[in-house]
């Protein structure tokens, strides 16, 4: 009985040294990625640190650009937390340049994820180009950046972004956030700037942004229970609702009233006039 215990005592003593041996040669877990889900959109090298750009969409596009922003120090292959960043996109054309409307940089709920929206008003092409001037700092010291960035046009061809002058000769920026659209009365948003110099592009508060959702091809049919866009001063963003009533090509007639109520852009869609000069489009 005595060496049937024993030899229990032994395959217990060395099961346990097997199960410690495995977990000290596992290894340590790599800690995830907040934005695994997203697109790695840009990712360049400066001044001993690597900045990653993460996106919804596969590249910078025409357009409203949800973007995020990771700063890892390449010395110690850690994320930067406490960082303060700011940007400023120029568009290099052949006879001039200028800036975009852009949002300031923020926080996140992940300590080392920052976030903000660009507008790109207009796409890369052969012989224009965007650059991104990036300044950061921590740590008691400021970096500055500039990378060249290639700016996409919409791959469905569909418009989400205005660049117009109103009635009161003011340039103005109108963009349609992302929207995922279904038949039903959807949430709508947009953003609106105006352009004060080249590169100062200020939001636009207290405006309305008329809808009026047409198909033209099923005899140009509107829809019920939309409402207007309307400013909301806790978000900085325009919020209506959009009713589609059935899959295909919409187009969003818009008007741009300011908050006397003067039409600046746009026009009513009625049996003469089919559409808006100021619209957006969608198709799904």
């Amino acid at each position: 009985m005595k060496n049937i215990k024993s030899i229990f005592a032994l395959l217990a003593l060395s099961l346990g040294i097997a199960s410690c041996s495995n977990g000290t040669d596992d290894p340590l877990p790599v800690a995830d990625n907040p934005l695994e889900e997203f697109n790695l959109t840009g990712s360049f090298e400066a001044n001993g640190h690597a900045l990653e750009i993460y996106s919804e969409q596969e590249g910078f596009t025409m357009g409203y650009n949800e973007l995020f922003i990771r700063i890892k120090d390449l010395s110690t292959e850690d994320y930067v937390s406490d960082a303060t960043i700011h940007w400023n996109p120029v568009m290099h054309m052949t006879d001039k340049a200028h800036s975009c409307p852009r949002s300031e940089i923020s926080t996140t709920g992940e300590d080392t994820v920052y976030k903000g929206f660009i507008v790109f008003q207009m796409a890369s092409n052969d012989d224009e180009y965007w650059e991104l001037n990036l300044e950061y700092s921590f740590g008691g010291t400021t970096y500055t950046t500039t990378e060249q960035i290639t700016v996409n046009a919409p791959s469905n061809g569909k418009r989400t972004v205005n660049v117009f002058t109103g009635t009161d000769d003011v340039k103005y920026v109108l963009a349609m956030m992302p929207l995922t659209p279904e038949v039903t009365v959807n949430d709508l948003s947009a953003v609106l700037f105006k352009m004060e110099t080249m590169m100062n592009f200020p939001a636009v508060v207290d405006y309305t942004v008329a809808i009026d959702p047409r198909m033209p091809s099923m005899g140009n049919h509107s829809s019920p229970n939309n409402e207007d866009l309307l400013f909301d001063a806790d978000t900085g963003i325009y919020s209506g609702k959009l009713s589609l009533t059935m899959t295909g090509y919409w187009k969003i007639n818009l008007k741009l009233l300011n908050d006397q109520g003067d039409i600046l852009k746009g026009e009513d869609v009625t049996e003469e006039n089919e559409g808006s000069s100021l619209f957006f489009e969608i198709e799904f």
